[in-house]
């Protein structure tokens, strides 16, 4: 008989059989991994519901939730704030399908204006789908020379570029160079910071899977940097930061390159250069390395509302925010940002 439960915080036992499923389920991703129920729960303090089928005592899909009820953004239940990829990972349909269920009940019980499942691939023909994002993931080839002369050759002139500036690349223990970058660059578009502390809980919460690289230059400084997670056989640059001087050294696309080289040296086999709005500065970068993007599937059970929420920098409504968060102060915005950013999922 197949049965639904909720995934206790401090449950230890059942979290490891939840990533050991995570681990080995085609369908699953970084993000369905049970660490980030304490990154909802105690960076963000929302309240989480990950659930889990279970059938014979095996378990047979899991379905992550995080709930967040903002006076400025709204009354949701997602899968899963702060990520890209979510919705049901699971290893047949009747698990899939009870997952969802259980997550629509808990929805209503909640009074949610909406349930989000930020799928990979649709599920729901009859469902509202929110066309805006794509992902990009390309193959890691056997060796690095083959992995160089893979990128379009433009963008492989600024790699050069950056090599040539005598660039190079460190792996921190830390997030402290990469915060300063991260926050500096986010504060120069507009848009909120995530908290330090949120950083370095992904580095305590999983490990070596969360990892830093820093590019600096000739004398030291710090020019760009990216925090990536690693899963399975994919590397996922996630977050990432640049100073000003990044762009004339090309240390941004050095960067990427580094990461690229040393996830070959590993025999890793994807690249994840993960998700972008279609129609942006980031999107056409990662064309210009020769990605191809892949819509995704962000579908959407809508009870108190019309229609899809477009809570992003592209929504018109954010112009005036954005342009008074960049000239606010850097030390102001760090402050304030956490506050905002915790309810902007």
């Amino acid at each position: 008989m197949l049965t639904v439960h909720r995934l206790a915080l401090n449950d230890s036992a059942t979290a490891a059989r939840w990533d050991a499923f995570v681990m080995a389920c085609p369908e699953a991703t970084f993000f369905h991994r049970a660490g980030w129920q304490k990154i909802v729960t105690e960076v963000f303090r929302h309240d989480s519901y990950f659930l889990y089928a279970e059938q014979g005592g095996v378990i047979q899909g899991v379905l992550p939730l995080g709930h967040i009820n903002s006076w400025l953004f709204g009354n949701s239940l997602t899968s899963l704030p702060f990520t890209v990829y979510g919705g049901v990972a699971a290893s047949h349909p009747q698990a899939a399908d009870a997952l969802e269920q259980e997550a629509q009940k808990i929805a209503q019980t909640l009074g949610v204006a909406h349930l989000e499942l930020r799928n990979v691939h649709a599920r729901h023909t009859d469902w509202p789908t929110q066309d805006l994002y794509v992902t990009f993931r390309k193959e890691i080839l056997p060796t690095e020379e083959a992995n160089m002369l893979a990128i379009p050759r433009k963008q492989r002139a600024m790699v050069r570029k950056g090599i040539k500036n005598d660039l190079r690349s460190e792996i921190d223990p830390h997030v402290d160079r990469f915060f300063a970058l991260f926050a500096d660059n986010v504060h120069r578009h507009g848009t909120p910071a995530m908290p330090k502390k949120y950083f370095q809980a992904l580095k305590t919460i999983f490990g070596p899977d969360c990892e830093v690289l820093t590019v600096v230059a000739p004398d030291g400084r710090p020019l760009s940097s990216v925090l990536s997670f690693y899963f399975r056989d994919e590397v996922l640059p996630y977050y990432a930061g640049d100073d000003e001087a990044a762009r004339d050294l090309a240390a941004n696309d050095f960067k990427y390159w580094e990461l690229m080289r040393l996830a070959c040296a590993r025999g890793l086999r994807v690249f994840d250069y993960g998700r972008s709005k279609q129609g942006t500065g980031p999107y056409a970068f990662k064309k210009n390395w020769g990605f191809e993007p892949t819509p995704l599937h962000y579908q959407y059970c809508l009870y108190k509302r019309d229609a899809i929420p477009q809570n992003n920098p592209s929504n018109a409504k954010f112009k005036l925010l954005i342009e008074t968060w960049r000239r606010m102060p850097i030390g102001l915005a760090n402050w304030l940002g956490p506050f905002i950013v915790r309810n902007l999922a």
